[in-house]
């Protein structure tokens, strides 16, 4: 495992229930901004071997995985998340 892919599965472990946070933001957590497109291939590979949270990381628009939107809304439901026509709904703040 590189020490970049190192670096994304340790952010995303630090994740709690309800966490949700884009692949730009796991990227530059890790230390790598602008790595957001290699942050979705690292849990692409790697999510369900390491069991990792996948599910609270979503695009910059609050975009669900496509090829499976309704167990990644499901995911994010059980953790009290709101999920709508396939987005994360995020709080104004």
């Amino acid at each position: 495992m590189t020490e970049f892919e190192e670096a994304v599965i340790d952010v995303l472990r630090t994740l709690e229930p309800g966490d949700v946070v884009t692949y730009g933001e796991m990227a530059t957590e890790a230390g790598y901004p602008g790595a957001a497109r290699a942050v979705g291939r690292i849990l692409a590979t790697h999510s369900e071997v390491e069991d990792l949270p996948w599910w609270r990381v979503v695009n910059a628009s609050g975009r669900l995985i496509p090829h499976d939107p309704a167990r990644h809304a499901r995911l994010l439901r059980a953790e009290g998340v709101e999920v709508d026509n396939d987005r994360v709904v995020r709080p104004r703040s």
